[in-house]
């Protein structure tokens, strides 16, 4: 699949040359054989070079993907009226967002959450790459300076927990992970290696503790002959950090994934792992690292114990398609008036990819998880998958 895809411009192969460079660095300092974690980090995050830190942009009809909020607001004003149904129970709430993208959906729930009379006292953007800092800068400033003004970047979650509510849209989907293959019951774990003048993946035995989790889901699950999937290692200290910088509120993770025992179902034997570049997804890690994303499905069983673990409490597990829909996204395009139609059309298929099984609708999940909350957080009224967790 990658050789059919477009090649990258000489100014962006430099930046994926340099990253290289250091990758290969890593293999050497390895021993031969980095693990996979170690490499996507690079590949996503090295400063300067990584895919989200070089200052490529990597949104929208330019980019590599669209997201939810870049297909329009409507995304965004159905999320503002689920943490507006919590803001509304605290004393000078605050809002943090993980990892803003373009800085749209910041906009858009900052425009959305005025119209509701539900602002919060400050918005946080907690924001590890300063290229993608900037993009949100000029995104907001654009928009309204007003909320410019609202909002402060975050380099590390705050010292002391906050009332609120803590959320990330498709950012627990590029959270490192490791890569594993079983065969009749032993664990190896997959990295990279620089063999033939190329990228290639490589084994070594699996570490105790990897191994402690392959045999786990393997019994669970029920595995036979050979199976190769991934796991996060920082998924779960990563939900206790956020459960625990929240004294009253909420944690809302959008992202694509499933529960633990359909994501290592027997017959996804192949794992989750997924490239996107230039819209187009495939399976090649090492294709021109730094210049595409690199993601893979999110297990929101292992993000559900991590975070009741700390005393929050589940307060819902549903597909996108049902939350926007507890979010009132009919009444929203309800509002619309059919005879305008170029805006009834436009709305019409930003709704249709937003909740549509084959689209986003089903392959996205929304979960959250409250505390010390008196009320129940718009979004979540039916259908609860939590019975697959």
């Amino acid at each position: 699949m990658s050789a059919s895809l477009p090649l990258p411009d000489a100014e962006a192969r430099a930046v994926s040359d340099a990253l290289l460079k250091r990758i290969r660095d890593r293999v050497d300092e390895a021993g031969g054989c980095l693990p996979f974690d170690s490499y996507m980090d690079a590949a996503l995050y090295e400063p300067g070079l990584g895919y989200y830190t070089n200052g490529l942009i990597p949104f929208g009809e330019q980019g590599d993907y669209v997201t939810a909020p870049e297909s329009g607001a409507v995304f965004g004003r159905c999320l503002a009226r689920s943490i507006a149904s919590v803001l509304e129970q605290i004393d000078e709430p605050v809002v943090l967002e993980l990892g803003a993208g373009s800085g749209v959906l910041a906009a858009d729930l900052l425009e959305e959450l005025e119209q509701l009379g539900a602002l919060p006292r400050r918005y946080y953007i907690l924001e590890r790459s300063a290229a993608m800092r900037a993009l949100q800068q000029r995104t907001l400033a654009a928009r309204d300076a007003r909320f410019r003004q609202r909002v402060t970047w975050l380099d590390e979650l705050p010292a002391q927990p906050l009332n609120g509510v803590v959320f990330g849209n498709e950012v627990a989907d590029a959270l490192p992970v490791k890569r594993f293959c079983w065969r009749d019951g032993e664990a190896s774990e997959l990295g990279v290696s620089w063999q033939n003048n190329r990228m290639a993946l490589c084994e070594k035995p699996a570490d105790d503790v990897l191994q402690a989790h392959v045999d786990a889901v393997a019994q669970a699950c029920g595995w036979t002959g050979s199976y190769q999937s991934e796991y996060s290692p920082a998924l779960a200290a990563w939900i206790r950090s956020l459960a625990d910088c929240i004294k009253r509120g909420l944690l809302l993770l959008i992202d694509y994934g499933y529960g633990r025992a359909e994501y290592y179902h027997p017959q996804r034997s192949m794992g989750t792992l997924m490239c996107h570049y230039r819209h187009r997804a495939h399976g090649d890690p090492f294709w021109y690292p730094g210049l595409q994303d690199i993601t893979a499905f999110v297990d929101f069983t292992a993000v559900a114990e991590a975070a009741t673990e700390t005393g929050m409490l589940l307060q819902g597990f549903t597909s996108q398609a049902q939350f926007l829909l507890g979010c009132g996204i009919d009444e929203l395009m309800a509002q619309v008036d059919p005879e305008d139609t170029r805006r009834f059309l436009q709305l019409s298929n930003e709704v249709k990819r937003l909740v549509l099984p084959g689209d986003m609708g089903d392959r996205f999940k929304v979960i959250g998880f409250g505390r010390s909350l008196e009320q129940a957080v718009r979004g979540f009224a039916a259908p609860d998958l939590r019975s697959r967790l």
